[in-house]
């Protein structure tokens, strides 16, 4: 099954949640917190503008990341979680 965004959506897959703190000591799982971080896997065609122009998106499939905490809407395509957020939902592309 596939998933097309529709107009300024975007479908992310999350980032795997953090298990361990960065001295090694292993996060109990009502402690982790949901992550922030993850790919771009399919973008929508951008909204229209007053004229019904498309307002293109400024992410593409591929890009890594950074969305807000309790934003969009969690979607679970062949047996693995994605997020499915407007575009204004994202705060940055992650590079490199």
């Amino acid at each position: 099954m596939t998933l097309k965004p529709l107009g300024d959506r975007v479908l992310v897959k999350p980032a795997p949640k953090e298990e361990k703190t960065s001295t090694g000591l292993y996060i109990s799982s009502g402690a982790q917190e949901k992550p922030q971080r993850g790919e771009v896997i399919a973008v929508g065609e951008g909204k229209r503008d007053n004229d019904g122009k498309r307002i293109p998106l400024d992410v593409q499939k591929g890009d890594q990341v950074y969305y807000g905490k309790f934003g969009g809407n969690e979607v679970k395509l062949g047996g693995e979680d994605y997020l499915l957020l407007r575009a204004d939902d994202i705060y940055a592309i992650i590079s490199e």
